[in-house]
């Protein structure tokens, strides 16, 4: 699956988030390394702790499934800013693909394409 499509798959998950607090609806479209796509959207909670990103619904979601590699994750935003993951979503991810390639993209303007040991360049091992 190419970029652009993983990134209109993000997208289309957009009008699904909740986002009663801030307003700033995300969503992921995550590919795994034998082709297969989980999606996610962020889900807040009054408690601003206890919300889960887009990110992560769409991994947990795959590692549900039994997914454990993984290529390429898109993430989609309302707004003109690029989405990136935050710090949480960066090591999580890292868990299972250090090599994955992070697409980001606003309403406007040109998606970026990050690799993810760049995007975290010192994660927390054991």
């Amino acid at each position: 699956m190419d970029e652009q499509k993983l990134l209109g798959l993000a997208r289309e998950m957009l009008p699904f988030a909740y986002a009663p607090y801030s307003g700033y609806r995300v969503g992921a479209a995550l590919l795994t390394t034998d082709g297969k796509v989980f999606k996610g959207v962020n889900v807040e909670n009054v408690s601003l702790g206890l919300t889960i990103c887009a990110e992560r619904v769409a991994l947990t979601a795959a590692v549900a499934a039994g997914h454990r590699s993984f290529s390429l994750l898109a993430i989609a935003a309302e707004g003109e800013s690029r989405p990136l993951p935050c710090g949480a979503c960066r090591q999580m991810l890292l868990e299972f693909s250090r090599e994955m390639k992070v697409l980001v993209a606003g309403e406007k303007g040109e998606p970026h394409v990050f690799e993810l040991k760049d995007l975290l360049p010192h994660p927390f091992t054991l």
